[in-house]
């Protein structure tokens, strides 16, 4: 089985800064992929960030230049800095993950979230 494990989450003022660890355990293979979704109240989930095992990064334009997404590929652990918080960067956060796993003798594929940290940026 496969986990996917958040940490990070809090309240923060607005131009404060968060950093949110996602740790992925289990009998893993490989993850090529790794996300991080967010999802406000009321609203749809959407892609914040990602970042392939090769390095390579995007971003929603609404955290563009505020927000770092990294990764550890030897522990499986993505991050991700948010700086310059603003109020409507609150939401749930959840990371999420395409990962191969091995079960006895065979491979397979499964997209994975993890349990969802909360960020509120208030004053």
């Amino acid at each position: 089985q496969v986990q996917l494990v958040e940490s990070g989450g809090g309240l923060v003022q607005p131009g404060g800064s968060l950093r949110l660890s996602c740790a992925a355990s289990g009998s893993i293979f490989n993850i090529n992929v790794m996300n991080w979704y967010r999802q406000a109240p009321g609203k749809e989930r959407e892609l914040v960030a990602h970042i392939t095992s090769g390095g390579f990064t995007n971003y929603a334009d609404s955290v563009k230049g505020r927000f770092t997404i990294s990764r550890d590929n030897a522990n499986n652990t993505v991050y991700l800095q948010m700086n310059s918080l603003k109020p409507e960067d609150t939401a749930v956060y959840y990371c999420n993950a395409p990962v191969q796993f091995y079960s006895g003798s065979d491979y397979y594929t499964g997209d994975y979230w993890g349990q969802g940290t909360q960020v509120t940026v208030s004053s």
